[in-house]
């Protein structure tokens, strides 16, 4: 326990400036999206908007009046693609790191699927094609789900939906 707190430790101490600064925006972009992705911000933001179209009348709909709102909109809008991609780059990473291991660790899956999102287009469409391949054969072969063609299937789905 005194060993891995030690190294810990050191390993604080050698980490780099953007290193840090890249873990304080990680933290700060996840505890964001959880407070503005919430109903209350939507709440407070329509708030604003309903108190600015109040307060029209007052400015006379002036042209400071709309650069408010409009510059307002703008510098949160700005901000938030930021703290929105941070979040779903972190959460993409995740969803494939877990998949690319449940690939590793189930016996008979092939292992140069992992990684799959570093491929180029030209590659992930060829190996689509081979998948709409494996799994037309499927249907041929009747190795699905209920023996239904994919057609059959989408077309009992949304029957049962619009019941």
């Amino acid at each position: 326990m005194k060993t891995q707190k030690k190294k810990l430790k050191e390993r604080k101490e050698s980490r780099d400036f953007f290193c840090a600064i890249s873990d304080a925006f990680r933290i700060f972009a996840r505890r964001s999206s959880r407070v503005l992705g919430s109903a209350w911000a939507f709440g407070i933001a329509l708030l604003v908007i309903v108190i600015w179209g109040l307060t029209g009348p007052a400015f006379h709909y002036s042209n400071t009046w709309q650069l408010i709102i409009n510059t307002g909109t703008t510098i949160v809008t700005f901000l938030m693609v930021f703290l929105i991609q941070n979040t779903q780059n972190r959460d993409a990473k995740a969803a494939h790191l877990k998949l690319d291991e449940i690939i590793r660790a189930l016996e008979g899956a092939r292992n140069e699927l992992i990684d799959l999102e570093k491929l180029a287009d030209e590659d992930l469409t060829s190996l689509e094609k081979q998948f709409e391949r494996v799994r037309k054969k499927a249907e041929r072969n009747g190795n699905n789900p209920g023996g239904m063609r994919r057609a059959d299937r989408t077309e009992s789905a949304s029957k049962g939906q619009g019941s």
